[in-house]
């Protein structure tokens, strides 16, 4: 089989895959997203599809802003793709057709400022992952990074006279909406920069949703369902969630489909960030050296539910909730939603660029139980893994590549270092650690004991432990 989803085949699929209903070739482009990737195509795309069935203005144009991967594997499919939804045995298909096309920023520069300066474009959607918000020098007239491209569009905009769009981060990082702004006021002129500092909304957002890795397998089986290939589907679980700071402007009527519109996004964001994301952290170095390969085998044995049972208490009581979040009925929903087998969430995946990760999810609740004076031993542990993760070395003895930005730094700290106690210290001098925490003796004896009890013991074993604790 080798004929593949597209507009021309769309009337071929069967009668159990949902599709839009909208007509593409009347939806207005008011979204340009920069950094498609899986997470996009299952949480932004799929929402704004749904806002285009009443208000067909949100389709979008994205961008790569490094590889032709997703260009090429979405342009022969006319930038459709389908989204399979799992839970259990049940798998639900939709077509998604929001994505007008895929530009690839590094190929023609100019033609991304031009759709960022497109005037129906309203709002610019980011997910460029946590190494994308670094500040660097970029040239107006021909941009790299995703701030250099939204500020060349903003002062496109402004020489022609048209109103600025929206520029909404959807990274799990803390403040997105802040951080973004600076990086671009970092890469503005003074006179731009006083323009967008008047005009420009960079709201806060947080985004929810777990989208493990597309392989071949699943190409081939939705391959059989379609009877068509889609080289660009995504799977993802039936949860979602977006939360964001309101903000004035031309913007879609989020609320009709379910996002939260809120004054004050970082609670909702400190509670995912170190309840979902810390304890996915933990699963994928702890499992991972342990040689467990999903999400969902990590949580089936009692011993891995109990110790993200043990994180979330630690993690829990450096929250302070808002209205409307039960925390106790969250942690349930987690935790079915890491049991989901359907899903294939592998452990590697979570521990890619663990070191751009855990400062908001592991180092701040630790920070703050160390400031309260409160243990955090099971956080800890999970940064003790990271730090045994950079050996690229299961607990078997299995080698395998860190996928990290400071690999090529920690590998050496490590090779440099004997023994776990050397290696602990080594590691802390890194800036990804504050000074104040790698100064504090408490942090430095408990993470410490925990690597050495990791090179000693092994993960699954320490798991164990702390489970009969």
């Amino acid at each position: 089989m080798s004929e593949r989803l597209s507009q021309a085949t769309l009337g071929r699929l069967p009668a159990n895959v949902e599709r839009f209903g909208y007509d593409r070739r009347r939806a207005a482009a008011g979204v340009v997203h920069l950094g498609i990737g899986a997470f996009h195509r299952a949480h932004q795309a799929a929402l704004f599809d749904r806002l285009n069935e009443s208000d067909p203005r949100w389709a979008i144009r994205a961008a790569s802003l490094r590889s032709p991967g997703v260009r090429d594997e979405m342009a022969p499919q006319d930038g459709l793709y389908a989204m399979v939804v799992r839970e259990g045995g049940d798998d639900r298909v939709r077509v998604i057709g929001a994505v007008r096309e895929v530009l690839v920023a590094p190929e023609d520069p100019r033609t991304l400022v031009e759709a960022l300066a497109a005037p129906e474009v309203r709002l610019v959607t980011l997910t460029v992952t946590e190494k994308g918000y670094r500040q660097a020098p970029d040239d107006p007239e021909a941009p790299r990074t995703a701030a250099g491209f939204i500020a060349a569009g903003l002062n496109l905009r402004r020489s022609r006279g048209l109103a600025p769009f929206a520029a909404l981060s959807c990274d799990n990082l803390p403040d997105n909406g802040a951080r973004l702004r600076e990086a671009v006021l970092a890469v503005s002129d003074p006179e731009l920069g006083d323009w967008i500092g008047a005009h420009v909304a960079f709201p806060k957002t947080m985004v929810d949703r777990i989208v493990p890795a597309t392989d071949e397998a699943d190409i081939a089986s939705l391959a059989r369902h379609l009877g068509l290939v889609d080289r660009a589907m995504v799977k993802t679980e039936p949860f979602w969630q977006w939360v964001i700071e309101d903000f004035p402007g031309d913007r879609p009527d989020f609320e009709s489909i379910g996002v939260q519109m809120t004054s004050d996004v970082a609670p909702w964001e400190d509670a995912k960030l170190r309840l979902l994301n810390g304890a996915h952290s933990a699963i994928a170095y702890l499992g991972g050296l342990a040689g467990t390969d999903f999400v969902h085998q990590f949580v089936a044995d009692p011993a891995g539910r109990s110790l993200v049972e043990s994180l979330w208490d630690e993690a829990q009581a450096t929250l302070d909730p808002p209205p409307g979040l039960d925390l106790p009925g969250y942690r349930e929903a987690l935790m079915r939603r890491f049991s989901n087998a359907s899903l294939q969430h592998r452990t590697r995946q979570i521990a890619m660029d663990g070191s751009q990760k855990l400062p908001q999810r592991l180092l701040a609740p630790i920070a703050d139980r160390l400031r309260r004076g409160q243990a955090a031993d099971v956080l800890i542990l999970a940064v003790a893994a990271w730090m045994r993760w950079q050996s690229g070395c299961t607990d078997a003895g299995e080698p395998f590549t860190v996928d990290d930005p400071l690999a090529s730094q920690t590998g050496a700290l490590l090779r440099s270092a004997h023994g776990p106690a050397e290696q602990a210290k080594a590691l802390l001098r890194l800036d990804l650690f504050p000074r104040a925490m790698a100064e504090d003796e408490r942090f430095v004896a408990t993470v410490t004991r925990q690597l050495e009890r990791l090179c000693d013991k092994g993960a699954r074993a320490v798991v164990k432990e702390i489970a009969r604790r």
